[in-house]
């Protein structure tokens, strides 16, 4: 629960990708706490295990209340100057996030070590637990913000501490040793579970007006809005209305002069839709004719016509006055639909209109089952900048810029609709729309379409493009028309079946055909310009890491997506370094010792083993979460699911190694080679299985991924309690080290796993992991034939 809250929250406060972070800060936490325990284990005698976990469990609570005020309180640093400043304000976010996951790696490694009870059963317990955690915390979210959810997690471990101190009680256990443990506080956990319960209850009530985020992306909100809601994969904050001109997009230069009521609604902290006061005649809203996004509707203003993301609702409404009166909204996001059916809806009438339909849904999935048909669908700047500044890391709104995704969308056009979609445009730099050019052609082409140049028409204002993809081929008549218009509102057609591309870059993505000519493309330009596809679906990522130039053209810009992908990456690349530090400091220098007295070749062997095991697992996680946010339409649900799917099964594998243990070299082989396989394959066919189930709702395509990530799982189960058998059966002295080793491994995996996505693909990702599973077999049989040997020896001693 407290990963997934601290996800949300880092999305709002800077990065959607920070997601890596809280699972990154949970291994370093988690595992530096039972190291501690291991070192530290006179003082805990089992005796004093009930009271000892009592006072622990109090001891997480306040941590988790403390470090999430510091959260909501601490300016992170996302900008790209005052880089020392940067690296330090960093450094301190981590040190905020790290103590929570000490207390629980002590408080579990406490439980598996000193328990009377099977070992088994304790440790199944405990990941039910933090499975269902990932499932209860969406709930949580959906009925309180995130900072209120925040403290309903330090109740949550208050809770057990009150369980722990009457168990204590009940069974006459030596009281707790340490001093700590003699604080009042820690030693009245039903009095502070009472307390935190009754604060997140009390400060999900008056929000906003209680304990919020003060620093937003480099910006302080100090000031209460017209509206705030949050649920599990967004905060929306809806500011006061204001008189002005009209917030557009792409607005013409020859736009006559207007005044109108509209106030902005604010989404994860750095990005906005406008709501415009509408009371039901449609001639109030007579500006929206002059902005570059509703080009499309020059020739389709008559029909049915489908908007992908409603958000405030101009779209729609721009649907609405150029003659469409049968008009449907997609949106991911309730809230909006929400705010437009009752918090606003006096203030603009938008869904009391005849013939608009609003739907909450995630717009691939729809789109994939509905039999309805459309003369036109929309999608204008589908994004956050979380997601365009962070697109390599983020996959909240990539899966709608992908070569399979666009299937969906055009398949859904009547036979002479349109598919229109605006994106940022730089005439100087057209990197986006570039790329929005190469997504178009692929689509097309993996439709049949010989010649889709004849299919695609584009232009743009100072800052945007719109595209316009035609299901059959544009005639005579509409280029006409649409030039004519383009002339008419001060725009530049960028691209036309009927003349020569004026854009050098646009010509040459016009005119690529295979995999080649784009990669010769973005070679020649320093930024990709590939088609983004299910296997990498980084529509918002250009930055060619590999490529000196290519970071070079992206510190020389002054804003705009490569900018963005420039300061994501420096991001991860000092979380990393720091990371790294820190396992150096709290996990490899203290378990070091243990390891020098045991010999080299179990020293080495155990070393590769329990770092291949930490690299292979993080890997196919990190793979799997990807895959799972593109199928499931947001990455917090392919993070809540990934993480439920792959710690149950893990923790089922892990009980099953009991009865099964692969102490057997044909055993362990067969285990090695049955993982990576089935690893490597899923790159496969679990494409195909996407395509055949995208189209159900969120609950089915939840259900298909558990199904499908669950027999990895069970199988990475097998590989810690297995090597440990495998060490501990030559000698157990070195046990510390092999688990720092396997939690510095995963530390510092969770971020390199990113990077190979970005730089390959997923299905990369998931390769690297399965070959690291697979190189464990030769290891895996040494070890196992040195203990067999060891084992013969002391029989016949004992003999």
């Amino acid at each position: 629960m407290l990963q997934v809250t601290e996800t949300r929250l880092l999305s709002v406060i800077a990065f959607y990708h920070l997601a890596f972070l809280a699972i990154s800060m949970a291994m370093l936490g988690m595992t530096a706490g039972a190291l501690f325990m291991h070192f530290r284990s006179d003082w805990f005698a089992p005796a004093s295990l009930l009271s000892n976990l009592a006072w622990i469990a109090s001891a997480f609570a306040i941590s988790v209340v403390a470090s999430g005020l510091l959260l909501i309180s601490t300016v992170v640093i996302t900008s790209s100057g005052a880089k020392v400043m940067t690296v330090l304000a960093w450094l301190k976010l981590i040190l905020i996030l790290l103590p929570p996951y000490v207390l629980a790696g002590m408080a579990i490694s406490l439980a598996l070590t000193r328990s009377p009870w099977p070992v088994g059963l304790v440790y199944g317990v405990d990941l039910l637990g933090a499975a269902s955690g990932c499932l209860l915390v969406l709930v949580l979210l959906t009925w309180m913000d995130a900072v209120s959810t925040l403290l309903a997690v330090g109740a949550v471990g208050a809770v057990a501490a009150v369980c722990f101190a009457a168990a204590a009680r009940a069974g006459g256990g030596q009281p707790a040793q340490l001093p700590i443990a003699r604080m009042a506080i820690l030693r009245s956990p039903g009095w502070l579970a009472v307390a935190l319960v009754a604060a997140a209850g009390i400060n999900a009530v008056i929000h906003p007006r209680g304990l919020v985020l003060t620093s937003v992306h480099n910006r302080l909100e100090m000031t209460f809005p017209a509206a705030m809601h949050w649920n599990s994969f967004s905060r929306i904050r809806a500011e006061w209305p204001s008189d002005g001109p009209p917030m557009m997009w792409g607005a013409s230069p020859n736009m006559p002069p207007r005044e109108v009521s509209q106030l902005n609604m604010n989404i994860d902290g750095d990005a906005g839709t406008p709501l415009y006061r509408f009371g039901g005649d449609i001639a109030d809203v007579d500006f929206l004719r002059y902005d570059v996004t509703t080009l499309a509707y020059t020739i389709r203003h008559q029909g049915r016509a489908a908007v992908i993301g409603v958000g405030g609702g101009r779209d729609l409404l721009s649907a609405y006055l150029f003659g469409f009166r049968d008009v449907t909204g997609v949106e991911l996001n309730p809230i909006f639909i929400d705010l437009l059916r009752n918090r606003f809806h006096e203030y603009n009438r938008l869904a009391s209109l005849p013939g608009m339909r609003l739907i909450v849904d995630e717009a691939r999935s729809w789109f994939a089952r509905t039999p309805e048909r459309f003369d036109v669908v929309q999608m204008s700047l589908i994004d956050t900048w979380a997601a365009t500044g962070a697109g390599a890391m983020s996959l909240s709104e990539n899966g709608l810029y992908t070569v399979q995704g666009w299937q969906h969308f055009l398949g859904a056009l009547a036979p002479a609709g349109v598919f229109t979609v605006s994106r940022w445009y730089d005439p100087q730099n057209v990197t986006e729309t570039g790329r929005l050019l190469s997504l178009a052609m692929a689509a097309l082409r993996d439709r049949g379409v010989a010649q889709p140049a004849s299919h695609v028409y584009m232009a743009g204002s100072s800052n945007l493009a719109t595209l316009i993809v035609s299901n059959a081929p544009f005639t005579g008549q509409e280029l006409a028309v649409l030039d004519r218009r383009v002339q008419e509102l001060g725009f530049t057609v960028l691209l036309s079946p009927d003349r020569a591309v004026g854009n050098a870059v646009l010509r040459q993505i016009a005119e690529a055909v295979t995999p080649a000519d784009y990669h010769a493309l973005s070679r020649q330009h320093h930024l990709d310009m590939a088609p983004p596809t299910d296997d990498r679906p980084f529509f918002f990522n250009q930055l060619v890491l590999t490529d000196p130039e290519s970071i070079r053209i992206a510190q020389r810009a002054v804003g705009g997506v490569v900018r963005g992908n420039l300061l994501a990456t420096a991001t991860v690349a000092i979380i990393i370094v720091l990371s790294a530090i820190l396992v150096l400091l709290t996990m490899v220098v203290p378990a070091l010792p243990t390891v020098r007295a045991v010999p080299g070749q179990l020293a080495w062997l155990g070393t590769l083993y329990f770092g291949l095991i930490g690299l292979g697992f993080m890997f196919i996680e990190i793979g799997l979460i990807q895959r799972l946010s593109v199928f499931l339409g947001h990455p917090i649900y392919g993070l809540a699911i990934g993480l439920f799917g792959i710690i149950l099964s893990t923790g089922l594998g892990s009980l099953l190694s009991e009865r099964l243990p692969l102490d057997v070299g044909n055993r362990f082989a067969l285990w090695a080679a049955t993982l990576a396989a089935y690893v490597a394959l899923m790159t496969w066919w679990f494409p195909a299985l996407v395509l055949a189930f995208e189209g159900q709702n969120t609950v089915v395509r939840a259900i298909v991924a558990l199904v499908a990530i669950m027999p990895p799982g069970i199988l990475m189960g097998f590989g810690f309690p297995a090597g440990m058998r495998l060490v501990n059966a030559i000698d157990n002295r070195p046990t510390p080290w092999f688990w720092a080793v396997n939690g510095a491994a995963g530390v510092l995996a969770a971020s390199v796993a990113i990077g190979i996505s970005i730089l390959h693909s997923i299905n990369a990702s998931l390769w690297v992991g399965a070959a690291c599973y697979l190189l464990l077999t030769p290891i895996g049989l040494v070890l196992g034939s040195a203990g067999a040997r060891i084992r013969h020896a002391l029989l016949q001693t004992a003999e």
